[in-house]
């Protein structure tokens, strides 16, 4: 498993015991179907040495196993780790941009701690959040806290659409995630989109009526 040093903006903001830092990352904006889900993390400066050797770095190198490994030693080790999410309705009416910061801020002010800090992934930073953030550009690749928070919500994501799945069978969610396989698009083709669909996103366009196995 891949490991990583600690950050410039870690070792910078947890040199200090007062500063209370948290990582903040979404996933599933490329997705067809379902939420865009994000999680904010804080993990405490004696974690990180044993989470960097445990190998937590960007959720997209991880096998499913490993972030199922990873997932556990975060909540197990995190003084705080919350979820957010904005919904495929939410995506159609904000824009998925929107709605991933919306996301974002959900996680982040369901903490139980207050953050002095939210380390955010990607260069925008969340509309009307009144506390402190920094924007970190790939920083699920440079961020423990935020690679500890990528994995958080792609196994929270996986976990969500593979309980809708039986649900939702023709479009072969348990195997896509949501996302537009060659499967995913041909059943939205067939049978039109269900309720979960991103209704904004071509592929969910077709000229059938939207339908729903429920």
């Amino acid at each position: 498993m891949p490991s990583q040093q600690l950050s410039f903006w870690e070792s910078s903001f947890l040199s200090s015991s007062t500063k209370v830092v948290a990582g903040v990352d979404e996933v599933g904006r490329g997705a067809l179907f379902g939420p865009v889900v994000a999680a904010a993390v804080i993990l405490p400066d004696s974690a990180l040495p044993h989470l960097t050797t445990a190998g937590v770095t960007d959720s997209k190198q991880l096998t499913h196993p490993q972030r199922l490994q990873l997932a556990d030693q975060i909540y197990r080790q995190a003084i705080d780790c919350q979820i957010g999410l904005a919904s495929a309705q939410e995506i159609d009416r904000l824009n998925i941009l929107q709605a991933s910061l919306l996301a974002m801020k959900r996680a982040i002010l369901k903490l139980r701690v207050l953050p002095e800090l939210c380390l955010i992934d990607g260069n925008r930073q969340i509309p009307t959040l009144s506390i402190t953030q920094e924007t970190v550009i790939k920083g699920d690749q440079k961020v423990l806290a935020i690679a500890a928070a990528s994995i958080i919500a792609k196994v929270w994501r996986d976990a969500l659409i593979t309980r809708l799945s039986p649900d939702y069978a023709i479009y072969d969610l348990a195997v896509n995630k949501g996302y537009g396989t060659v499967k995913h698009r041909q059943a939205l083709q067939t049978y039109g989109p269900s309720v979960l669909h991103r209704l904004s996103f071509s592929p969910c366009q077709p000229n059938t009526l939207p339908h729903s196995t429920r």
